[in-house]
């Protein structure tokens, strides 16, 4: 779970990120979830746009491709979402510490 610090930290890095992941007319299939996976593998944080004829809306497919690729959804803002999710071998972005309780 990440904290309100570690999200807003990851919005910050997300907004010079590319745009890698399509949902569109298909809408989230085998494919998408396949290639959502990957990405986050490699790249830890990624972006992804869902075009107007996709079936589902911004925040219904952040949420559905967060849980089968078991990442957390950074933010959604008009079509564009961000996923992240921390690659435990090869970590490329190091939050912020959570405050202990």
């Amino acid at each position: 779970m990440l904290t309100s610090k570690q999200r807003a930290y990851l919005r910050s890095l997300a907004v010079n990120e590319d745009t890698i992941l399509m949902i569109g007319k298909g809408g989230i299939d085998g494919d998408v979830v396949k290639q959502a996976a990957d990405a986050i593998f490699k790249r830890e944080l990624i972006k992804g746009k869902v075009l107007e004829t996709a079936p589902v809306s911004p925040r219904e497919a952040a949420e559905a491709l967060a849980e089968q690729t078991e990442s957390e959804v950074v933010q959604v803002i008009g079509s564009k979402f961000a996923l992240y999710k921390r690659n435990e071998k090869d970590p490329k972005i190091v939050l912020p510490r959570a405050k202990k309780a």
